[in-house]
């Protein structure tokens, strides 16, 4: 479990590392834009889908480490009145549903971009290649459900941290 676990941080301190860079250029594309809307009149064409692929990335790259952390919201007004016992089940049952969910959403977004691919398609202002964002948005959710497997494991197991 404990291999499983390093690998999982490794992989989910990648993910955050190149999602860091992804919000960096976001914002930087963002701002830049604006100022040339701006100033000048003249917008950067391909801003709007250089935004969007760069959003999608952060979106998919952050999921993993967020469930690490428990990071995300959590609305338990009716649950905190449960046994602890109760709780514990409802925790295992929910990162089971919700391990199927994002690995079979990994594997047909994979699906996806291999049609893409072979496809040729291209995106519509720039005219570039977009398969390798699908292909890293099918990898964050991988991730994601390598990290709710982890806390499927533990909360199965006892291990659960409180």
């Amino acid at each position: 479990m404990n291999y499983l676990e390093d690998i999982n941080d490794f992989l989910n301190k990648i993910l955050m590392f190149v999602g860091s860079i992804a919000v960096l250029f976001l914002m930087s594309l963002a701002t830049v834009n604006v100022c040339l809307r701006f100033f000048l009149n003249a917008p950067y064409r391909g801003a709007y889908e250089l935004v969007g692929f760069s959003g999608a990335i952060v979106i998919a790259f952050a999921l993993g480490y967020t469930q690490k952390r428990k990071d995300h919201i959590v609305v338990d007004i009716l649950t905190e009145k449960f046994p602890k016992r109760v709780i514990k089940v409802l925790n295992a049952v929910s990162y089971l549903v919700m391990l199927i969910f994002f690995s079979i959403m990994a594997w047909q977004v994979l699906v996806w971009g291999v049609k893409i691919a072979k496809s040729g398609e291209v995106s519509e202002t720039l005219k570039m290649m977009f398969h390798p964002v699908i292909f890293g948005v099918s990898f964050g959710f991988a991730v994601f459900s390598l990290t709710l497997l982890i806390d499927f494991l533990k909360a199965v197991l006892g291990r659960e941290e409180e």
